[in-house]
């Protein structure tokens, strides 16, 4: 067999690893490989901005659980990027950005688009502290099984972005075709030991609960965990990124504790005496600031903490069982080790009664907020109309403020349905493009880009790619002409709101015409004037099956928080 180019063979081994989307842009250090993208069965997506390529790959990783594939330029384009791989990142989804580079022979000389100013060319350096291994290419010959590795990386162990940084001429040179399958990863099992040690606290635990991160999606993984909570009766508090892991009306899932949990939720972390913590890092807003007085209490209570990850065990509190493995495997380890020892199902008086009240109250609560028919709207009044509307299996894609953080305290997800957030990074602009990528994954479901006017203004790029794409996203954009989540903290302790929110020239509430700006891209706008205007302009989206934009006027009202979060001790000038 002939030589073939190394962006040929590279795509070749991007097809046999089932590849069949890439999202990026192009620039003179990528075509080659772009040339060769285009004579494949993969579909290149352009993205127009590499932050919406990067976020719309990330979209696509999470609604299909397989590696995602972002392709970037040197300089510029690859740094454009960094939020949105970083934002994957931290939130454990795989990754594989390709960056081209500058020529292998030119490094150091500054040629264009290089970065290189205070130290030798290294664009990867950049990338360094977030990915899980950057990759330089030295050798031709060395892109294939660098470009295995980068797969292999990415999705064994604790997923994450991974960087294959490669010099442009690398792309065109002559290469002999050889063969680097990809192997599945084996994750590791809890040992059979260590799960009877568990089974046996969570046995003698008077009030054990269970708190549930990311890391555990839906599967025979996730009936073991349901039959573990209902057999012994242990309630279940989850992070931001596990919403909709169980069902919103389980009778004992208490929702999230922390910053936005109830009081009757931060009151079951602090009184359990054992908790059984599953693919969790116990972060900042869901362990309020690790602040004892409010949630989390370790001792008195013993910590069993289960981690694919080890750096993550132990990291915030100390641990009385700490395993490294795969959170699935070790639920059913548990589980079985469990009714080995306890055949019958236990009960707990009342509890799931209480539990139950208390979430339906949540729930009917903030329905009751959103049956206003104010206008502007209520952000509870957006949320009931899209409870109501939307079909069960929709994906919510947020961003962050009132649409992230509202969704996740008192928006009712149906079981089919999905909620997509930026967790660890909180980054606003993830919404408008993960929502494209999403919807590219799964093309036959309604995909609804929830969103503030700030994330909607941050990746307006998103709006041209649905439409080159043919993917019918509903940009809902809560606008409320601010950053209205940090305008209210500001104004809350500051004693006013400057820097935050959007004036005109007239000192006046400024806002762009997002409706008029997705009819300018191709997309069908909805403009509202009145409350009721929003369930009709829903309707009508959800009937044509096109990209659309709703500009939805919203009132400014703060998400409410019943936890504590150390920043607010800070403006106010404590400090611990």
């Amino acid at each position: 067999m002939g030589t073939v180019t190394a962006a040929e063979a590279m795509v070749s081994q991007l097809e046999s690893y089932g590849v069949e989307h890439i999202f990026g842009t192009c620039g003179h250090t990528n075509i080659a490989l772009l040339d060769a993208i285009g004579r494949s069965r993969i579909r290149f997506v352009i993205a127009r901005h590499e932050q919406a390529a990067a976020h719309a790959a990330d979209g696509y990783a999470r609604a299909t659980g397989r590696t995602g594939v972002v392709l970037l330029h040197v300089g510029p384009g690859m740094t454009n990027a960094v939020t949105g791989v970083m934002t994957a990142a931290l939130d454990s989804v795989p990754i594989v950005a390709i960056a081209g580079d500058i020529p292998s022979y030119y490094f150091g000389r500054h040629p264009h688009q290089e970065v290189n100013l205070h130290a030798d060319a290294d664009q990867s350096a950049i990338y360094r502290p977030f990915v899980k291994r950057a990759w330089q290419v030295h050798r031709a010959d060395d892109l294939a099984r660098y470009t295995e590795r980068a797969f292999w990386t990415a999705a064994s162990g604790r997923p994450g972005a991974v960087l294959l940084s490669v010099p442009m001429d690398h792309f065109s040179r002559p290469v002999n075709p050889a063969e680097f399958p990809l192997a599945e990863p084996q994750r590791p099992d809890l040992p059979a030991d260590v799960a009877a040690q568990i089974a046996e606290l969570l046995l003698s635990a008077e009030r054990p609960l269970v708190y549930l991160g990311g890391g555990l999606r839906r599967g025979p993984s996730l009936d073991a965990l349901r039959g573990l909570v209902e057999h012994l009766d242990i309630p279940v508090v989850h992070s931001l990124m596990a919403k909709g892991t169980l069902p919103d009306d389980h009778p004992l899932l208490l929702g999230m504790p922390g910053f936005w949990g109830l009081e009757m939720t931060n009151r079951y972390t602090r009184e359990a005496d054992v908790v059984l913590a599953l693919a969790t890092r116990f972060a900042e807003t869901d362990a309020s600031s690790w602040d004892r007085r409010y949630t989390w209490q370790f001792p008195p209570g013993k910590l069993i903490q289960i981690d694919i990850d080890p750096a993550e065990i132990g990291r915030n509190f100390p641990v009385t069982v700490g395993a490294v493995a795969d959170v699935g495997r070790a639920v059913h380890a548990i589980d079985s080790a469990v009714r080995s020892r306890r055949p019958e199902p236990r009960k707990r008086d009342g509890q799931r009664e209480t539990i139950t009240a208390a979430r339906r109250s949540l729930f009917a609560d903030s329905r009751g907020r959103g049956a206003s028919d104010r206008f502007p709207l209520r952000p509870e009044r957006i949320l009931t109309d899209l409870r109501a509307l939307l079909p069960a299996d929709a994906v919510l894609v947020t961003d962050v403020g009132w649409n992230k953080n509202g969704v996740a305290q008192c928006y009712e997800l149906p079981e089919p349905g999905r909620f997509i957030t930026p967790g660890g990074a909180s980054t606003m602009g993830f919404g408008p493009a993960a929502a494209v990528g999403v919807q590219i994954a799964q093309p036959g479901r309604t995909v609804v880009a929830l969103i503030g006017d700030g994330g909607m203004s941050a990746q307006l790029p998103a709006l041209p790619m649905a439409v080159e794409q043919g993917a019918p996203v509903i940009f809902v954009v809560m606008n409320n002409r601010s950053h209205g989540t940090i305008s209210d903290l500001q104004a809350a302790n500051f004693g006013q709101s400057y820097g935050c929110d959007f004036t005109g020239p007239d000192g006046e509430a400024y806002s762009p015409d997002f409706a008029a700006l997705g009819r300018a891209c191709g997309a069908d706008g909805y403009s509202l004037t009145s409350a009721d205007g929003f369930g009709e302009a829903l309707r009508a989206a959800l009937q044509a099956r096109r990209p659309a934009v709703i500009d939805v006027p919203m009132v400014n009202e703060p998400v409410p928080t019943p936890g504590h979060w150390n920043i607010k001790d800070i403006y106010q000038g404590i400090f611990e």
